[in-house]
């Protein structure tokens, strides 16, 4: 049975919001394993566990940059949100999405090594991060971009963690407010059919396991059990309802709830082609000190070297 430590319980919460003892009992059965807690959590206490889990927590920024048709974004992280706000900092992610956009690196090694001097660093990008770390007293990492070539870009950046390109063709207006948007909603793609195969096998998943709990509770409580075809119509009512969500051309556009996406498109004759959201920190998890480990780890090594 794997250990269930105090750090391991304020990270679920953090995760889920649900309640410390909660988070305790789900984190037991998982035997540890945080992802499958957080699906038992999702499975006991409904969407609340879903929405909070979408929080990030590494710090960084998200920079954009677009010459002509030609544009990128960028993800740089550090380790606090003090830096995030550091001038040079801020200069070398800027400069670093400019480079992507003029020299179309292949990958983050190939971006390190372009050319560029900054603060008396230099002469690469990766010279100039290094230097900068020594400076600032910091790590700092490159850690994803994308470049755009497809022609019209619509681009919206939500202060320094959220960065949204839209490839479109017609209305500049309607792209930027379907930039706005995801921002806003984060879709996974664009349509329902182009959501991936295993968010809509987890979310199957966890709508048969809250049906099986409620048939449990039923049960127990000598009431009737719904028959197995309406549960099957209750789960798949379930995944089409999340594909609905998470989709951008289906989700209600966020300036006119009256009205889906897909169909604002349509009035203002645009077509989005794709979309590229970038949230600082996304799928990374942020270390959680467990000071008292760490006292108890300081202590155990000055025992040995006396």
């Amino acid at each position: 049975m794997a250990a269930i430590t105090a750090s391991m319980v304020a990270e679920l919460r953090g995760k889920t919001d649900a309640p410390m003892m909660e988070c305790k009992k789900a984190l037991t059965e998982a035997e540890g394993n945080m992802e499958k807690a957080e699906e038992l959590l999702r499975v006991k206490l409904g969407s609340k566990a879903g929405k909070a889990a979408a929080r990030v927590t590494a710090e960084g920024v998200v920079t954009i940059s677009v010459e002509g048709t030609v544009g990128a974004i960028l993800e740089v992280n550090c380790e606090t949100d003090f830096v995030t706000k550091n001038d040079s900092f801020l200069a070398l992610a800027n400069a670093a999405a400019a480079l992507i956009v003029k020299n179309n690196p292949a990958d983050v090694a190939a971006l390190s090594a372009l050319a560029y001097s900054q603060d008396g660093f230099g002469p690469t990008l990766e010279d100039v991060r290094k230097g900068l770390i020594g400076k600032i007293g910091e790590n700092m990492t490159f850690r994803r971009f994308k470049r755009f070539e497809s022609g019209k870009l619509a681009t919206y950046l939500h202060g320094t963690r959220i960065g949204v390109v839209v490839e479109f063709d017609g209305e500049e207006v309607a792209a930027k407010d379907v930039a706005m948007h995801v921002a806003a909603m984060k879709p996974v793609s664009l349509s329902a059919a182009e959501v991936p195969a295993e968010l809509v096998e987890r979310e199957r998943s966890v709508a048969a396991a809250k049906a099986a709990e409620d048939a449990a509770v039923a049960t127990a409580a000598g009431k009737p059990v719904q028959s197995a075809e309406i549960v099957a119509k209750r789960i798949e009512g379930g995944v089409q309802k999340y594909l609905k969500e998470v989709s951008l051309f289906n989700q209600a556009f966020v300036k006119n709830d009256k009205q889906t996406v897909e169909q604002m498109l349509k009035a203002a004759n645009t077509t989005v082609k794709g979309f590229t959201l970038y949230v600082v920190g996304e799928g990374i998890e942020k270390k959680v000190d467990d000071f008292a480990a760490e006292v108890a780890a300081q202590v155990a090594a000055a025992k040995q070297s006396a």
